[in-house]
């Protein structure tokens, strides 16, 4: 007869072994970690404590009562990334092809109401074939479940998702819910309907990769924020982005010592700008010079590369950055960087993380698809979450900011808390050739007159100098010296208290 112990160590070797060493072995084939092997290159060395390991499926329909397997699917619990709390859940694809049922979706809601009660982050990652089938209503029942606390903890704490493999049908829309979603290219994929649903509703034929593999969710849809190689590559760099975030909505951002010092200067900034105003830079040459000791983590690169979003450290603090990218569409803002910038802006301002705007934006993007596909409200998303945004807000206007996208770009008007401007930058409601064409309409045949007026608009409007001595410029620098300023106001702001008016929500215009 077994002792006590015997048994104990017995479920724990069942719990571990998950499906069995043959899908193990099937899963390591396809160059895929195991749910735990992934726990351990995420997590500190020995800090991840498993809870409901034992946990069983309770389904007796189609021979399910003899197929059980302790943990059903899943592992959950907690650990530590840098020595900062996180909570987990892993999905065992060798277990019942990751299948939620009603038991792994209890475990899942349970780790998440533990983080809520903690106030520490949630990492899930999603190796899953779906619903179990033969629970039926009991597995919707659980999805459910998991997107209502999905909600509840939207802003509250932060939430991302690793998709390591197969995300399909209503086992999207939990990762759709939060913060951030990872993904690993050639293994892993989301579609709410599949390849074969699609060829028969529509009869297009498209592989899984096309339809939702990880480029096309990095680079067409928007859905995914970065598509990594592998899936060791991908653990690693989650552990550097948690690295920027706070524990929950009542935290401040970690602060990390650094040895680059808020006062260096780069003298190549200086000449960043081209002098031909429509020659385009690259913005992210910028962003590096600025951020501490050159480390930027930018999100969606690949995705409405017409605007940079991504996390940085300024004097060991965490930021968030927006820039305007004139090297695509010239800066210009469109549908699918107005809703980009517009979700990071309002997951820096939950989550306390001051917000960077770099502005070289010419306006908004013309044309009748932009009008047609909705431009209007969804540029007014990114208006909409810099105006209620009230966390410390420094914006640095470039070179243009011309018309309504000015306004847009966290602007004084928006609450801007510090708004520098550099020598040569453009503030107006156009560029001076434009405006001059309307102004002095009567002209246009005398090319001669109209670029000397261009030229006279140009010296009279086109310069930061009338917006300063409005008062919407707070400053003009030279752009050597812009770490130093951008650094001592966040010193400055560090203490910034503004709410505003009491609401049950706001109403985004979706």
């Amino acid at each position: 007869m077994q002792t006590i112990d015997e048994q104990l160590q017995d479920r724990r070797t069942a719990a571990r072994s998950g499906g069995g060493q043959a899908r193990v072995d099937k899963h390591h084939a396809k160059g895929k970690l195991t749910a735990r092997e992934r726990l351990d290159a995420l997590l500190d060395e020995n800090s991840f404590k498993e809870s409901d390991m034992f946990v069983e499926h309770r389904c007796v329909d189609f021979g399910m009562q003899t197929q059980k397997i302790p943990g059903d699917g899943v592992v959950t619990g907690w650990g530590t990334i840098n020595g900062r709390l996180v909570f987990v859940f892993s999905q065992d694809f060798t277990v019942f092809g990751g299948s939620l049922s009603e038991a792994h979706a209890e475990k899942i809601c349970k780790v998440m109401d533990q983080a809520m009660k903690a106030g520490a982050p949630l990492i899930g990652l999603n190796d899953s074939g779906g619903a179990r089938i033969q629970e039926g209503v009991a597995s919707l029942g659980g999805y459910a479940e998991v997107f209502q606390r999905n909600v509840l903890a939207s802003g509250v704490i932060p939430q991302i998702s690793m998709i390591m493999g197969p995300c399909a049908g209503g086992a999207v829309y939990s990762p759709a819910m939060t913060d951030f979603i990872f993904m690993v290219r050639d293994s892993s994929y989301m579609f709410v309907t599949g390849p074969e649903v699609v060829k028969t509703v529509t009869h297009e034929e498209v592989t899984h990769e096309e339809l939702g593999g990880a480029d096309t969710h990095a680079m067409t849809s928007g859905v995914c924020d970065i598509a990594f190689e592998n899936e060791l590559e991908a653990l690693q760099q989650l552990r550097d982005f948690y690295d920027f975030l706070p524990l929950s909505n009542r935290e401040k951002p970690p602060v990390r010592p650094t040895s680059d010092s808020m006062h260096r200067r780069d003298t190549s900034l200086d000449t960043l700008v081209p002098d031909n105003p429509n020659q385009p830079y690259d913005m992210k040459e910028l962003v590096h010079k600025i951020v501490d000791d050159s480390h930027f983590f930018e999100l969606q690169p690949d995705y409405a590369k017409n605007i940079v979003i991504g996390m940085a450290r300024m004097n060991g603090s965490t930021v968030g950055i927006v820039a305007n990218q004139p090297l695509i569409l010239a800066g210009c803002l469109d549908i699918k960087s107005s809703i980009k910038a517009a979700r990071f802006v309002r997951f820096c301002d939950a989550f306390n993380i001051p917000i960077i705007t770099l502005v070289d934006v010419p306006g908004f993007l013309p044309g009748t698809a932009q009008e047609y596909g909705g431009i209007i409200k969804h540029g007014a998303k990114l208006l909409f979450a810099y105006a209620e945004c009230t966390v410390p807000k420094i914006t640095v206007i470039t070179r243009k900011a011309y018309g309504g996208a000015y306004d847009v770009m966290a602007s004084k008007h928006l609450r801007g808390d510090v708004n520098l401007a550099w020598p040569n930058a453009e503030i107006a409601v156009m560029g001076a050739k434009g405006a001059v064409e309307i102004i002095f309409r009567n002209d246009i045949g005398d090319a001669e007159k109209i670029e000397k007026r261009t030229e006279e608009y140009r010296e009279k409007f086109a310069n930061p100098f009338i917006a300063a001595s409005r008062g919407y410029i707070d400053d003009v620098i030279k752009p050597s010296g812009t770490r130093q300023h951008i650094c001592k106001s966040l010193a400055m702001l560090a203490s910034k208290e503004l709410e505003n008016p009491w609401r049950k929500h706001d109403n985004l215009p979706l």
